[in-house]
């Protein structure tokens, strides 16, 4: 009897047959098939922007809040809110932003240029510090050591680098490109102020539909630690680095460019400009006169201090992240995507890193509450 019933044809229900397992798992093949081909192809479409929107959401988040104070101070207009923030981003990367990366590329192009022909020379040692007291002799002695040591290396990698020239001069046009890519990343996020909330709620609901039931919260920790981390590290580099770059502009201090690069790159990793910023000072007063030594270093000293005053202020909470995630963040986005990799990497990487550890113990309070029962 067993055997005969299970040889009997499914039994109809409401005039339709019940489908098999097997049409079961065919139809669901096919479904999924369908959803990851046009899933595979809106990826394709979305590929070359996706860095642009990614940054324009970053910046989203993290001007956010300016953006619902500005609005509040004219009268809940979000549109001339939205506006007005842009152009301030705009006037920022147009200004200053791309002074410091030309500066950077003449710099660097100068330098490669220099080495291929085997023509870079160390500049001559300030006389101030040829004509310091005790250890002046013993400076001179060295850079002049330094000074033939260098002119060697370099006569002797110059024809070296002449092969891989054309990829050197790729990465600089690159990096000029990546003022470009800025411009294009603000000018989205100031179309993203005035629909940010719907758009929030839908990341929220998609959450859910994810990981259900705190699909929500994580998208809360994700605005937040972005919030926290380019606002706390990145904004605050950022804000050292344009100080320092235009105090050695406005000085016309060599390197300008490339010293800002440094200083930038040291502030987000949490290091300081102080590694820049001395050195450059004590540059200055044993290169020029007490006037403009003493204006410069009077400029220069605010600015390596001045991430004490704005961290406590644009971090709403202690960063939580650990350094080396920042560091790893820093290294890996700059080696993978150059000056957009510097910024957009430790951002990324923090809220990757919060989002797994509040996943881990989000698994950790479930095994805890069933051990319970």
């Amino acid at each position: 009897m067993a055997d005969q019933s299970s040889n009997e044809p499914p039994v109809p229900i409401a005039g339709k047959l019940e489908p098999s397992v097997d049409s079961k798992v065919v139809d669901i093949a096919v479904r999924l098939g369908v959803l990851g081909l046009f899933a595979y192809f809106s990826l394709q479409l979305i590929a070359p922007f996706f860095l642009f929107l990614l940054w324009a959401v970053v910046l989203t988040v993290a001007l956010y809040p300016a953006f619902v104070w500005l609005a509040a101070r004219l009268g809940g207009r979000k549109v001339p809110a939205a506006i007005l923030i842009t152009l301030l981003c705009l006037a920022i990367v147009i200004g200053p932003v791309t002074v410091l990366v030309v500066s950077l590329v003449d710099t660097l192009q100068g330098w490669y240029h220099a080495i291929a022909d085997g023509s870079l020379k160390l500049p001559a040692l300030p006389d101030k510090l040829a004509g310091l007291p005790l250890v002046g002799q013993k400076i001179a002695e060295l850079w002049q050591l330094a000074g033939q040591g260098m002119e060697q290396v370099f006569t002797k990698i110059g024809p070296t680098l002449a092969p891989v020239g054309g990829r050197i001069l790729s990465a600089l046009a690159a990096l000029s490109g990546s003022v470009l890519f800025f411009i294009v990343s603000i000018i989205l996020s100031g179309c993203l102020f005035v629909p940010a909330p719907t758009l929030a709620k839908g990341a929220k609901r998609f959450a859910d539909r994810i990981i259900a039931p705190r699909g929500a919260e994580f998208v809360d920790l994700a605005g937040a630690t972005i919030r926290n981390v380019s606002r706390g590290v990145i904004g605050v580099a950022v804000i050292q680095g344009l100080l320092t770059g235009s105090i050695l502009l406005l000085f016309q201090v060599p390197l300008a460019g490339v010293l800002t690069f440094i200083a930038l790159f040291l502030c987000i990793i949490q290091i300081g400009p102080a590694l820049v910023i001395v050195p450059t000072i004590i540059w200055a007063w044993s290169t020029w006169e007490f006037v403009p030594a003493l204006a410069f270093t009077v400029l220069m000293v605010p600015v390596m201090l001045i991430d004490n005053l704005l961290k406590p202020i644009l971090m709403s909470r202690g960063l939580k992240v650990p350094m080396l995630i920042i560091l790893i963040g820093v290294l890996g986005g700059t080696i993978a995507y150059g000056l957009i990799g510097l910024f957009l990497g430790p951002v990324v990487l923090a809220v990757f890193y919060e989002l797994v550890i509040a996943w881990v113990k989000a698994g950790e309070g479930l095994e805890k509450h069933g051990s319970r029962q």
